[in-house]
């Protein structure tokens, strides 16, 4: 069963034409957060060294396409794996 919305995407131009790049992989990154650090102290750093980043425990993630912020998530478990629920889309002026 056919809708009008259904039809509509098969003959929009505009939507015809971004659906050429829907199987383009792009990277998505999540960003715990930062810090600056001296190349003394980096070089001090080994197996157990804890870097203290300026991300608040509990506060919103960067989700990033490209190294561009789209959205902010929160870290979930996903079995073995790891995992990012969008809690948020950033609009593009920010």
């Amino acid at each position: 069963m056919s809708t009008t919305d259904d039809n509509e995407n098969e003959t929009d131009p505009i939507k015809l034409q971004f659906k050429k790049f829907e199987n383009i992989e792009t990277k998505l990154t999540v960003e715990a957060g930062s810090t600056m650090i001296t190349i003394r102290d980096l070089l001090k750093l080994n197996v157990g060294s804890v870097v203290e980043l300026d991300t608040l425990a509990g506060e919103h993630l960067k989700i990033k396409v490209n190294g561009v912020a789209i959205a902010l998530g929160e870290v979930v478990v996903m079995g073995e794996t790891l995992g990012v629920r969008f809690n948020g889309i950033i609009s593009p002026e920010k």
